[in-house]
């Protein structure tokens, strides 16, 4: 999962404020993106892809999957691949979070909060950390996603204490406030000139209202592990195993450790650098130069591929780093690559809906299922 990087806007962007994105696109034309592999699988014969040539015989299979669910952020993106097909978006507060919510979180925190509005994660550290320092306040804040954050100084309050403060904030927001996430961000530093967030981020989501492919693998006696923030993301529903990763390459190190493993199941690997470093930061070369990392670490892992392994490569939302409208994520169709040594080149087209993916993961491992959308695995193999 290479979160958030789309294929070119849907039909429905506009509803979304998000004509003219395309993910992509924008990354293709920095210099810092060197396609080698995805060029080889066929990433630029995918439809509508023209940014870049194609090759006449692509080595693995290749199209693009359009979003069902109302919505464009990492839980409902996830969801949908796994099976499930959200038929509302998870609730924003882009005038912050109201005061009956606020005003429960302080009681059972004991804590006041600053800040309760839209705001960039790294901005509202430097603007309102020192405030944090002085008063011991949480900075609570959200974003264009249905998510609670809250940052603090871990010489404020300990890890733990951070961790416990987000579980208090998923109970409270259920129902009409049951956001998609809530998510602790600690940081470190003495003054806005050093504040820096650390890798200890912890994501505390929903579970999923159904069983996803992650559950009937599971209940198959497969392997279920999750790489990254995956296990997060369904709230540890349908995980055999959980490996935590500090980054995208932490992330495909970890990864190739699994590959020599000898399993039978799913390994589901977010990589979030992609989304969280770039793409909300709007930076084109970061995200041309992370995915490059990516492209040339495929090398490392083709060779672990087994006879009957498959590998697809896909995202999850678009999150454009050359979008100026806003800094959020983008509606865009996601990218479907598929390959491995039983896998043949082929056009799938555009597929309408993300858990096609999941449908065609548990057909591939045997997994009974009763996910909704149509399996292709057929006609890749």
């Amino acid at each position: 999962m290479l979160d958030s990087f789309g294929a070119g806007e849907m039909p429905d962007a506009a509803l979304f404020g998000d004509e003219g994105a395309n993910t992509l696109r924008s990354v293709s034309a920095s210099d810092k993106f060197i396609p080698r592999n995805f060029t080889r699988l066929g990433l630029f014969n995918i439809d509508s892809v023209d940014c870049l040539p194609g090759v006449t015989s692509p080595e693995g299979a290749f199209g693009r999957i359009a979003e069902l669910s109302k919505g464009k952020d990492t839980t409902t993106g996830h969801w949908e691949i796994a099976g499930v097909i959200s038929d509302k978006p998870m609730p924003t507060f882009p005038g912050g979070f109201p005061d009956e919510v606020i005003s429960e979180f302080e009681r059972q925190t004991g804590r006041g909060t600053l800040v309760n509005k839209p705001y960039s994660g790294t901005q509202v550290i430097r603007d309102y950390g020192e405030e944090h320092l002085r008063t011991g306040k949480l900075i609570v804040y959200t974003s264009a996603d249905s998510v609670f954050q809250i940052a603090a100084n871990k010489s404020v309050v300990p890890l733990e204490e951070l961790y416990e403060y987000c579980r208090i904030a998923r109970r409270i927001l259920t129902g009409k406030y049951g956001v998609g996430r809530v998510i602790a961000r600690p940081f470190t530093g003495s003054s806005a000139e050093d504040f820096e967030r650390t890798p200890e981020r912890h994501d505390f989501s929903l579970e999923p209202p159904r069983d996803t492919m992650l559950d009937f693998i599971k209940r198959a006696g497969l392997e279920s592990i999750a790489v990254g923030k995956i296990g997060d993301i369904f709230a540890g529903k349908g995980i055999t195993r959980g490996v935590a990763t500090c980054g995208n390459t932490d992330g495909m190190e970890k990864t190739l450790g699994i590959m020599r493993e000898d399993f039978s199941g799913l390994c589901f690997v977010n990589l979030v650098d992609f989304d969280m470093l770039y793409g909300h930061r709007r930076d084109v070369d970061g995200y041309a130069a992370a995915l490059t990392e990516f492209d040339t670490w495929l090398d490392s892992a083709f060779p672990l591929l087994g006879e009957d392994d498959i590998m697809i490569i896909t995202a999850d939302h678009g999150c454009d780093p050359a979008f100026t409208k806003s800094t959020d994520h983008t509606r865009e169709y996601i990218p479907l690559l598929v390959c491995g040594k039983k896998v043949r080149g082929v056009n799938l087209g555009t597929l309408s809906g993300f858990s096609d993916i999941g449908k065609s993961v548990c057909d591939y491992l045997g997994a009974e299922n009763d996910l909704p959308g149509n399996s292709f695995i057929n006609k890749v193999m």
